[in-house]
């Protein structure tokens, strides 16, 4: 064998083996180098990521060049950037609903409910619902405006001190008695126009805005309230008794005279029908229809004599005998 062998050596073998192994040991240097420079470009200097369906996102050049929103890109589905010169935020654009209520069980485990002052400077509390959407070709507004990356800092902080400024704006308008009773309505419709007239420019609609339950008034207010109110149904109540009763009572009057009316009618028809008979009779006429009565008197005899029969001019009345049946 020659690896015991202590004659003299071949240099050439000698040497062969090493230059071999260290061409294999560049190779796989450069390899590693390469992979790593591939896996470095791709994390900082190129990266791909993925817009899901309802959703949107802007393109932010972290340089700072872009000087508004019209420079701001919008991206949807597959996006390819670098995170070295530019930065990928993402919104929802389906439908938004928060709701700021005192229980702790709903939304935040705090009471979120708002507070304003109405007319007369009365505080009343409330629980809000309220539902918003961003239109997706104002998204790059929405962003220069805000400047917000997570939507849950706007609602909860940029839009619930929106909603708390024009409850109060609108309020300072309406009495207690208004926003707790017949006019809330109205009341609600104008603090929604208010919250949409200022984040409207910047993409976001309001979809909803109402109240979770009845507003919160001090226990005297709202007994008031109640009985007043009780106290004009009470009145209603009279007055369309009233009106029912008078109405009930014109009728019978008009039924009435029209009663009358048509009694006078047919009197009146009846005495114009005895004038033209009265005027209609003859000596003659007269004479026809006694003897037509006395026909029909014949035509309906039946044989038997009279039984009674009075005297001329003494007013004595004789019982006539029974005729004898024969035997």
């Amino acid at each position: 064998m020659t690896i015991f062998n202590n004659g003299p050596r071949d240099d050439r073998d000698i040497q062969f083996v090493p230059r071999v192994s260290q061409q294999n040991v560049k190779l796989l240097v450069f390899g590693l180098l390469g992979l790593a420079a591939l896996l470095v470009f791709s994390l900082f200097v190129l990266r791909v990521t993925r817009i899901e369906a309802g959703h949107v996102g802007v393109e932010i050049n972290l340089a700072g060049s872009q000087r508004g929103a019209s420079e701001i890109p919008i991206r949807t589905g597959w996006v390819v950037y670098s995170p070295l010169r530019t930065q990928i935020f993402e919104f929802p654009t389906y439908v938004q609903t928060v709701k700021w209520t005192r229980d702790t069980n709903e939304g935040h485990p705090i009471n979120e409910e708002m507070g304003f002052n109405s007319k007369e400077g009365m505080e009343i509390f409330v629980d809000v619902s309220l539902s918003y959407a961003i239109d997706p070709q104002k998204a790059p507004d929405f962003y220069v405006k805000y400047r917000v990356s997570d939507l849950d800092m706007f609602t909860h902080g940029i839009l619930r001190d929106i909603v708390r400024n024009s409850l109060n704006e609108v309020a300072s308008t309406f009495t207690v008695e208004d926003i707790y009773g017949e006019r809330k309505a109205e009341f609600l419709n104008r603090v929604q126009a208010m919250i949409e007239e200022k984040v409207r420019p910047v993409g976001v609609s309001v979809q909803q805005f109402g109240f979770i339950g009845a507003p919160r008034v001090p226990e005297v207010i709202a007994a008031a309230i109640t009985a007043k109110a009780q106290a004009i149904q009470q009145s209603e109540r009279a007055h369309n008794e009233l009106a029912t009763t008078q109405a009930e009572a014109a009728k019978k009057i008009a039924e009435a005279e029209g009663d009358a009316k048509s009694m006078v009618t047919r009197a009146q028809g009846e005495a114009d029908a005895n004038r033209i008979r009265q005027n209609s009779l003859t000596p003659q006429l007269l004479e026809l229809r006694r003897i037509e009565n006395e026909q029909a008197l014949i035509e309906h005899w039946n044989g038997q004599l009279p039984e009674v029969e009075s005297g001329q001019g003494s007013g004595m009345i004789l019982q006539l005998p029974k005729p004898s049946s024969p035997k």
